[in-house]
């Protein structure tokens, strides 16, 4: 047997995210698992299914950029035949970018120590149709824009080891809502807002619930310290609504340079490429 590490992105709108429902349910998961299969042919498929294993299970409507899976098998093929193969069976919605054999010690989801996601909003007094599903949307009146400073301080009390149980869903199957963010960017382009956050690993609307929070300190609804109240609290009801997930990616993964995993092809987002230059 071999296993194989893939780089996969796909644009989530259409999916009920990463893992594979009861039919007809439409995941990632299944879709790339049915390609897999089909590229593989009836050699020992039948007896020994696909089953892939993934870095992060994104959610409904979120993307990925830089998803990492791996996946065993006994059919042996070049890194560039995986990717031409996979992709000959993949819907539009998907891709793979880059695959290569790895050691049976490498575990996309187990081996992965930093998760970065990217959430993309538009705002402005109308929506922006042509980007639908692809950002999340804000309206704001006319020459408003957040308090973009308020925002940035509100993320200082969030670096570091702490309980994020306020911003964890109730559906949430982590062991412990204790994460680590290294860090959080907030980007300011009008009429666009990006925040990056980057951690160790995160709970289930975790980064969603922070943005939602964000925006409520933005617009002058809470102060900064507002952000520090509801990590103290450790309870979900007091944080703001859990926000859209249509401007959210899983942006990149990483893992111990001695897997040599590829980093992802960034540019093929729609994303300003200096937002994912890090």
């Amino acid at each position: 047997m071999v296993r194989i590490a893939l780089g996969v992105q796909y644009e989530g709108s259409q999916f009920c995210g990463w893992q594979t429902q009861a039919p007809p349910i439409r995941s990632v998961q299944a879709e790339l698992e049915k390609a897999i299969e089909s590229f593989i042919g009836g050699e020992g498929v039948a007896n020994n299914p696909v089953k892939t294993i993934t870095a992060g299970r994104t959610d409904t409507g979120v993307h990925a950029l830089g998803q990492v899976v791996h996946f065993d098998t006994s059919v042996e093929r070049s890194d560039w035949s995986w990717v031409r193969g996979i992709n000959s069976f993949l819907p539009s919605d998907i891709v793979i970018n880059w695959a290569k054999p790895v050691s049976e010690d490498f575990s996309a989801r187990f081996s992965a120590y930093e998760r970065t996601y990217i959430y993309a909003l538009h705002a402005s007094p109308c929506r922006a149709p042509l980007v639908a599903h692809r950002a999340g949307f804000y309206m704001l009146p006319p020459a408003t824009w957040f308090d973009i400073p308020a925002m940035k301080k509100a993320a200082e009390c969030l670096i570091g080891e702490h309980d994020f149980s306020s911003f964890r869903s109730a559906e949430c199957q982590s062991k412990t809502p204790i994460k680590t963010l290294y860090s959080i960017d907030i980007i300011s382009e009008q009429p666009w807002l990006y925040f990056r956050i980057r951690g160790n690993a995160f709970l289930h609307h975790m980064v969603r619930n922070l943005v939602g929070s964000f925006l409520m300190i933005g617009i002058g609804k809470q102060d900064a310290s507002w952000m520090q109240e509801i990590l103290e609290a450790r309870d979900r009801k007091v944080a703001a609504p859990t926000f859209a997930p249509d401007g959210l990616y899983l942006a990149k993964i990483a893992y111990p340079e001695v897997f040599q995993i590829p980093d992802p092809w960034l540019q093929n987002s729609l994303l300003p490429s200096q937002l994912l230059d890090y």
